[in-house]
Formats: C-alpha cells, structure tokens, sequence
C-alpha cells in the first residue's frame, strides 16, 4: 500500500522537526559532558605542612620553592605548563621551581622524555626531576598531575593546588594569582594571608597512577 502525498507532506516535516530536535538534544547532552570533564577536579594533595626532611630535593633555604608534580603523558598538563611559564615570568626570579615527572613503574626513564618534558625544559630557570614509581610524589603526598605545591622561604607550606581554570585551559585562575601574591608579597588579600594557613586551589588533571594510593576522583587516568 503507497502512503497517500496528504500524508507525505504531513510527515515530512514532522520528521525533520524531530531529526533537528534530536541533533540539538545530542550537541547540548555532548557539550554539557565536555564542560562536566573540564572542571572536574582530581583528588588533592595531602601535602605535609613543612618541607619533607625525607625528600632528594633540593630547596633553597630562605627562598620559596614550587614543586609541581606531572604525569609525563598527561594531555591536560600541557595547559599547566604554559601556566607555569607565565608564573615564573610573573615573580621574575624570586622563585625556586622543580618539575617532578613521574614514571610509573614498568616504565624506562626516557619515556618521561616526550614532549611535556622539553615544554618544561624551556621555561628558563626551571628544574626537571624524574620520580621513578613516584616516590617523591608520594612524599608530598599528591595524587593527580598538575599539583603545585609553594614552601615559603622556611619551608612551611604556603599553597596547594592546581594553576589552570579547569582542565586543559589555560587563563586567569586564582591559583596562579595566589602564588605570584604569596611570592611577592603583594597587598592583596591572599598575600595578607601568606603566614595563615594554606591556600588551596581544585587541581585539574589525570591521576599520576601510583600504585598503592587512591587516584583521581572520579576522573581518568593518563595515557601510556
């Protein structure tokens, strides 16, 4: 039996109306879970409130010193490192900053080396460290690629959390501002707080995989 045209011309634009609805449906369904990803934070540091006596790294006594803590595959820390860049521009010296790459185990050092490795490297004054099984990692008690840790010129810990404004995005945040004031002691508000208690920001990233410790809530890990 053939449809009569009445009825053609009925449902065709019936069924137009629904295909255009449905396609706004799954654009708005799919752009609502890439903005949920972004600002999806990773499970925070537990760092310990002075300097660990444990740590190999090197710390400048009577200097503030950044520690921040990268999977070497972590596709939303490329945005933390060009955070990290302006950073060290911002407080123009008066900074001691350590990048710490975690190799997971099973993993040869070299692969550390790819690309977020010579990102860091450029960034002038800048100081590369390789964490095999995330050892130090775990002595800073962090759990998720991107964390930054600011110790103040004593060691006392100063600032916790991540310096992007969400996950992969580069731009304004309050945890970059908050280190930059800390630093230079500028007359700001988180500034007047920088011998009070930590500063805290979400920290947005893959999970650095360490065996052992509990990884990003909710999140993903990076790629192999």
């Amino acid at each position: 039996m053939t449809s009569s045209p009445a009825f053609n011309r009925f449902t065709r634009p019936a069924l137009l109306t629904l295909l255009v609805v449905t396609w706004a449906l799954l654009v708005a369904f799919g752009m609502k879970a890439l903005l949920d990803y972004q600002v999806r934070p990773g499970a925070a540091a537990q760092a310990p409130a002075t300097w660990p006596a444990a740590s190999a790294i090197a710390r400048t006594a009577g200097t503030p010193t950044l520690v921040l803590l990268a999977h070497p595959r972590c596709p939303c820390t490329r945005a933390t490192l060009g955070e990290l860049e302006r950073l060290v521009a911002d407080t123009r010296g008066a900074l001691d900053v350590t990048v710490l790459f975690v190799i997971p185990r099973g993993f040869e050092r070299a692969w550390a080396h790819a690309d977020l490795w010579q990102r860091a490297a450029a960034i002038p004054g800048v100081r590369l460290v390789e964490d095999p099984e995330g050892r130090e990692a775990r002595r800073f008690g962090a759990f998720t690629s991107g964390q930054a840790l600011l110790y103040d010129a004593q060691g006392h810990l100063s600032f916790a959390g991540g310096i992007t404004p969400g996950r992969g995005h580069e731009g304004d945040n309050a945890g970059r501002d908050a280190i930059v004031a800390r630093v230079l002691r500028r007359g700001t508000a988180v500034a007047q707080r920088a011998d009070a208690e930590p500063y805290e920001t979400p920290v947005y990233g893959c999970a650095l995989a360490l065996s052992g410790t509990r990884t990003m809530e909710g999140g993903s890990r990076c790629p192999r």
